[in-house]
């Protein structure tokens, strides 16, 4: 096996290992959720209707650069998700896409600011996550949806989908898990902290982090 194979086949398992990880956790369930890793030519993507926990390095789905379907089960029919993302982001390696409790939850609330979901709680939420846009609701499939991604992708590696969940790209796999759990536990101390007094970073702290910590 050359070494462009063994590279490919590790990224399969580590995606099978990660996917089952948030499956395990309860981040995943069913067959909700995908995940996608870019390589040299093309990419891996989570078949259709396929449970991250229970996935099969084997039958991942491969596509070419152009996002056509190569060889694997047939892919995810949110592709679409995973592609504008890496069309708007040339150093992204890895995409998660959920649709995680607390997130999906925090994506249905009326009111919320589209340029940035969240509210500056933690640390690490500002570092991990950064502004989080809000994509508008369309049925899942729904092409659209791929436009209105794309329109946010330059500016933002984390979108929450409206009514749906969030979508994360990252610098590599590992970078892209972090940042939906960091999203994920975010959202819920936003749930959590609805309604009580909270002390929120200041725009002082938070630009000490952009420049300590920079995306």
């Amino acid at each position: 096996m050359n070494e462009t194979h063994l590279r490919e086949s590790k990224l399969r398992e580590q995606m099978a290992e990660l996917g089952k990880s948030l499956y395990d956790r309860g981040l995943a369930h069913g067959s909700a959720g995908n995940i996608s890793v870019k390589l040299a030519d093309g990419y891996l993507l989570t078949p259709t209707n396929s449970c991250l926990g229970r996935l099969d390095p084997a039958k991942i789905s491969r596509l070419d650069g152009n996002g056509k379907f190569i060889s694997g089960d047939a892919p995810s029919k949110e592709a679409f998700l995973h592609l504008g993302m890496y069309q708007e982001r040339a150093t992204s390696a890895a995409v998660v896409h959920l649709h995680c409790l607390n997130a999906v939850a925090v994506s249905c609330l009326d009111g919320l600011n589209p340029a940035d979901v969240f509210p500056p709680i933690t640390a690490y939420a500002v570092m991990q996550v950064g502004k989080l846009a809000l994509a508008p609701y369309y049925a899942p499939g729904d092409p659209a949806l791929a436009d209105a991604v794309r329109k946010l992708a330059s500016k933002h590696h984390a979108i929450l989908l409206a009514n749906h969940g969030p979508v994360v790209a990252g610098r590599s796999l590992a970078t892209a898990f972090y940042a939906i759990e960091e999203l994920e536990q975010t959202a819920k101390l936003m749930l959590l902290l609805q309604g009580r007094a909270t002390r929120l970073l200041t725009p002082e702290q938070i630009a000490d982090l952009n420049r300590r910590f920079p995306g």
